[in-house]
């Protein structure tokens, strides 16, 4: 079936490159050298992706055997994917997390396992950190609004934690849940969002192998303005599917309402797949703009179906009506 897609918008304010990033993006011949010599080097690929700050502690993963769990893009800079975020529980601007995210205490914490399971408790971040051992997945991001990167993400999969809760016959959906404080998260103070931030996945999804829960990105524990100390990478759907700083995940029988959904169905449904066939109601989702590589008037790069993983997970929409079911 053919679906109508509007013209491609104006950049908006948040879609703009940093100058900073533009003047340091990379050359087409430098991004040539590196793929040639990942792909004549297995040994290059084992290596970290990119090198992180060197300011937080290592958190070193093995290269994963997931499929799809290592793309040949070229990893976004560490600056890039530091300084310009989506956390709006530091405000709504894309510098405020980098500004305001000091405030943020990632010790001690726990995560609640609630609901539709055998085995509900509380679960340090300590045992966490030692629950599975540690992967390294370069993963593409595609932002809703346009822009996309390509971050090292270090972690496991997700169904290693859920699996230990012992999910029900009656737990069709899992819902994640973010930390809100008010005197840690000055955007929490204001009425962008009703707080705290939830997400939710159908448990087929949240089982898939790819589904990530992270602790760190370029070889380093997760910076705070990144959902630190632990947090989502669902690299098929929009960004915001991938709750950060999660303190609760709950097993649940109903489809449980994302607070983006909760704020403007009409623009952000409960799936939120990348879909380049599927406009936002402002905007075209055919095309998107890497940050640190595509400076404002360079030509934006086609979006992939499912952001490039749809051999991985495809199957698991098979039959739906990815419009309606957006």
């Amino acid at each position: 079936m053919l679906i109508r897609t509007s013209a491609l918008h104006d950049p908006l304010p948040s879609e703009i490159t940093p100058r900073s990033a533009y003047l340091n993006r990379p050359t087409r011949r430098e991004a040539l050298a590196a793929l040639s010599l990942a792909a004549a080097s297995p040994l290059a690929l084992a290596q970290p992706a990119a090198p992180g700050g060197g300011k937080l502690p290592r958190l070193p993963g093995a290269r994963s055997a997931v499929a799809g769990a290592f793309v040949m893009d070229r990893p976004t800079s560490y600056a890039d994917a530091t300084s310009y975020n989506n956390f709006y529980e530091f405000g709504t601007d894309k510098a405020d997390p980098t500004e305001h995210a000091h405030t943020l205490k990632t010790r001690p914490w726990t995560v609640s396992i609630e609901g539709e399971c055998g085995r509900p408790g509380r679960f340090d971040i300590e045992a966490l950190l030692k629950l599975a051992p540690m992967e390294e997945r370069l993963y593409r991001l595609r932002c809703v609004e346009g822009w996309s990167m390509v971050i090292p993400w270090t972690g496991y999969s997700l169904a290693e934690l859920l699996k230990q809760a012992q999910p029900t016959s009656k737990a069709k959906y899992v819902e994640f849940t973010s930390l809100a404080d008010r005197s840690q998260m000055p955007g929490v103070r204001s009425g962008v969002l009703d707080w705290p931030y939830v997400e939710g996945l159908r448990i087929d999804e949240a089982m898939h192998p790819l589904a990530m829960l992270v602790f760190g990105m370029y070889g380093e524990m997760l910076p705070n303005q990144n959902g630190a100390p632990l947090r989502l990478a669902l690299p098929w759907k929009y960004g915001f599917k991938s709750a950060k700083s999660i303190v609760k995940i709950r097993f649940v029988e109903k489809e449980p309402m994302s607070s983006w959904t909760k704020a403007a169905q009409q623009e952000y449904g409960f799936y939120s797949n990348v879909n380049p066939s599927v406009p936002h109601p402002r905007w075209s989702q055919a095309a998107e703009r890497r940050i640190g590589e595509d400076g404002l008037f360079s030509k934006k790069r086609p979006t992939l179906m499912f952001n490039g993983y749809e051999a991985q997970v495809g199957q698991l929409y098979a039959g739906m009506d990815l419009k309606r079911f957006y």
